[in-house]
């Protein structure tokens, strides 16, 4: 757009840009062909208007090289060389402010995100598993990006060359080499099988996202905004799929009947431990009966064992060419019944003292008497002495003795609860003349 100036009669130029919709736009003087000699011509006085969100660059030939004026926007005013430092180191640019000096005005659009649709065709990949059966899978999706560094994009890119066609492709390209590879690695990367790789296209976005960042910024000079992947696809129809699958499915039916024998493993154990638990909780709570059950267990068991000793012939006496020791015998069940006894209120005190939360009986009365010998009392005896006493001559009936309790000493064969081990006792044998 151009503007009269009635004091050079010569149009003014209005440098701005008005594409809808644009990354790189070179402006032209309004009435220029592409190519002509006024396709950079500038005017001395024209007026430039940048939109916020835009970068106008102006490109200047030198003899020495080219040089380049920035002007971010908002901005909107005449070029005046105070705005434009290097215009004024330009010998000759203007004439009575009507001759027009040569510059190429560029607009970059920094607000504009740019998004390219991409396609990876199938290509095989594999599963770390089986490796000898690859798979044909296709990608498609999005990139959107946007420039940033305008100072580094122009060093990447010659914008009197830029096209945008050319630079999309050239960004597809490069995220379909990227996304390749993400995907190809995504079975061993993330440990999971082939066949499942669909159910990963959020990880896989997000490596593919992370991996180009800095690589299109070095590569193109841009930011990368997000990669949305629409879809990853296996080819189901191919003979590598479906041989796979059946691979998968025998390798899955199997470990699922694995856990389920380890499943019914652990339901046993704990159902073995609940009734172990539960037996324990029921013996803890009748320790009473447990207990006088333990103590006629080993009392018998003692008892049978002095049994046996004297049926072994410990202590017998001939009678007619046989061995017979029924004292002995008498002697191995009072030992027993005494052996017994000890024993069990060796246990008693010992299962008193684990199980003192719970209510026990009292610990049954241990009876003990004096026995008179020489005219000097001996003892006192427990029940399982004074029996063994009785059988062995040791003490009789006639004997006297005495208990914490008796106003006087009396016959053992007078007290009612020694009275009865004599009636047991054998006689003692007479001599033979």
């Amino acid at each position: 757009m151009s503007i009269f100036n009635k004091q050079s009669h010569a149009f003014m130029d209005v440098i701005r840009c008005d594409e809808p919709s644009y990354l790189i736009w070179k402006w032209r003087p309004a009435g220029s062909q592409a190519g002509g000699n006024r396709d950079n011509a500038i005017r001395w006085g024209s007026s430039l208007r940048v939109k916020d969100g835009e970068v106008a660059v102006f490109v200047y030939k030198q003899k020495n090289g080219v040089a380049q004026d920035f002007i971010v926007g908002p901005y909107d005013e005449m070029i005046k060389t105070a705005n434009f430092p290097i215009l004024a180191s330009i010998v000759g640019l203007a004439y009575d402010g009507g001759s027009p000096f040569q510059a190429e005005v560029y607009f970059i659009n920094l607000a504009r995100i740019v998004q390219v649709k991409f396609g990876v065709p199938y290509f095989e990949v594999y599963d770390p598993r089986f490796g000898d059966f690859g798979v044909p899978v296709a990608v498609r999706g999005t990139v959107s990006f946007r420039i940033e560094d305008y100072r580094e994009f122009i060093k990447l890119h010659r914008l009197s060359e830029f096209d945008l066609e050319d630079f999309q492709a050239q960004i597809r390209d490069a995220v379909s080499r990227y996304v390749k590879d993400a995907v190809a690695n995504a079975p061993a990367a993330h440990d999971i099988p082939l066949v499942q790789i669909e159910t990963k296209t959020s990880e896989i976005n997000d490596d593919i996202e992370y991996n180009i960042s800095e690589r299109f910024k070095e590569s193109f000079g841009v930011v990368v905004s997000g990669v949305d992947i629409s879809a990853i696809e296996l080819d189901k129809s191919s003979d590598s799929y479906r041989q796979l699958m059946a691979i998968t499915k025998e390798v899955t039916a199997k470990k699922v009947a694995a856990e389920t024998l380890d499943y019914t493993e652990r339901l046993r154990i704990q159902r073995e431990e609940g009734q172990y638990a539960q037996h324990k909780q029921t013996q803890t709570a009748n320790i009473g009966a447990y207990q006088v059950e333990k103590q006629a267990e080993v009392g018998i068991a003692g008892a049978q064992a002095l049994g046996q000793m004297g049926a072994n012939g410990a202590g017998g006496v001939e009678l007619g060419g046989a061995g017979f020791n029924p004292a002995a015998m008498m002697a191995g069940m009072a030992l027993g019944g005494a052996v017994g006894q000890n024993i069990a209120g060796t246990m008693n005190g010992i299962m008193s003292g684990a199980g003192k939360s719970a209510e026990t009986p009292p610990p049954v009365p241990n009876t003990a008497y004096y026995v008179a010998k020489d005219g000097k009392p001996t003892g006192p005896y427990d029940m399982a002495v004074l029996a063994q006493m009785a059988v062995s001559g040791q003490m009789t009936s006639d004997s006297l003795v005495w208990q914490s309790g008796m106003e006087k000493w009396a016959k053992a064969g007078a007290v009612d609860e020694l009275k009865k081990m004599f009636e047991t006792a054998i006689p003692p044998i007479p001599s033979e003349e």
